[in-house]
């Protein structure tokens, strides 16, 4: 396998775990979010909060009765850092708000993970 064909492989598997948990589905299992972060997983929200593995989880299955509006994402583009760490940037808009977002996913053994993940209100998009 080319040293391209591994970053193609890497950007895909990245930016196809970033889409998991706009999900609404997803966000509600606990199990599939765990599935997706790394043990040592950090963000920076977009309400300027900072988040752990554990919180995350807390936060992702207070859901509720009523279903999540729809997250859209646009842009969403990554880059190869290094073998084993991934880069990847896009924007989403949910209820009018948009937040640029990027994110750093991981692999350990076999599995990719996100690691770091930090979301930037914007005005306008």
């Amino acid at each position: 396998m080319s040293g391209n064909d591994e970053q193609e492989r890497s950007v895909r598997a990245a930016v196809e775990g970033e889409l998991r948990p706009l999900d609404p589905q997803v966000r509600a299992s606990p199990d599939a979010v765990t599935e997706l972060l790394d043990q040592e997983f950090t963000e920076f929200g977009a309400s300027g909060r900072r988040y752990d593995r554990a919180s995350v989880l807390v936060v992702t299955s207070a859901g509720g009765e009523e279903a999540p509006a729809p997250i859209t994402a646009t842009g969403m583009s990554g880059a190869l850092l290094t073998p084993g760490l991934v880069h990847v940037t896009f924007t989403t808009e949910n209820n009018g708000l948009g937040v640029r977002r990027n994110s750093i996913w991981r692999r350990t053994d076999s599995r990719r993970r996100l690691y770091f993940h930090q979301g930037t209100p914007v005005n306008a998009l």
